[in-house]
Parts: structure tokens; sequence; C-alpha cells
């Protein structure tokens, strides 16, 4: 049973960073794009940032400049650097990632992220 848990949420004043982390448990082989979502409240979940199993990122708008996400292959485990906190970036953050091998999607339950203005 693979499971995904997600951590480093809370609750954090305007300008401030977090850092998120998401530790994988069980077998999961061939994961090629491991990736942030998020989800506020009365909206769709939305792609915050991806990275390949190459290192090719890529990121929402709205996080261009602030955010970074990072992998280490070696432990399954996708990480997102927030910096320059926002009170909009309030949401419940989930990580993912993509098997080739099952050709699945796994995600965490999330971790909540509040920005106070």
């Amino acid at each position: 049973q693979v499971q995904l848990v997600e951590s480093g949420g809370g609750l954090v004043q305007a300008g401030g960073s977090l850092r998120l982390s998401c530790a994988a448990s069980g077998s999961i082989f061939s994961i090629d794009i491991m990736g942030w979502h998020r989800q506020a409240p009365g909206k769709q979940r939305e792609l915050v940032a991806a990275i390949t199993s190459g290192g090719s990122t890529n990121y929402a708008d709205s996080v261009k400049g602030r955010f970074t996400i990072s992998r280490d292959n070696a432990k399954n485990t996708p990480y997102l650097q927030m910096n320059s906190l926002k009170p909009e970036d309030t949401a419940v953050y989930y990580c993912n990632v993509h098997s080739t091998f099952t050709n699945r999607d796994y995600w965490g339950q999330g971790t909540q992220v509040t920005v106070s203005s």
C-alpha cells in the first residue's frame, strides 16, 4: 500500500516562508513527475509546481520567483520551498507523484497552509 504524507504546513504571516515535504511509504517504482497542487476554499485544485525525473520544473504563474520545487529521488520525496508567502497562497497543499511502472498517480492527504495578512 503506497502512502504519501505531507508535512511542513502551518500558519505564517505574509512575507514568511514554509517548506513542505512529502514522505512516501510503500514501494513506488519509476517515478517520473512529482508535483504539488493546492486547493483553496471554493476553488478548484490547481497545479502549483512540478518537476520531472530529469530536473525540469514548471510553476504556476502566481508562484514563479517565490516557490521552488525540488526532489530527492532516493527517498521518492518532493519538496516545496515557499518564500514571500501571500494571503492568497492559503490553501490545502497536496503532493502528487506519477509512476510510469504502474501508470498511476498517487496523492497525499494534504497539509493546510494559512497565510495571515
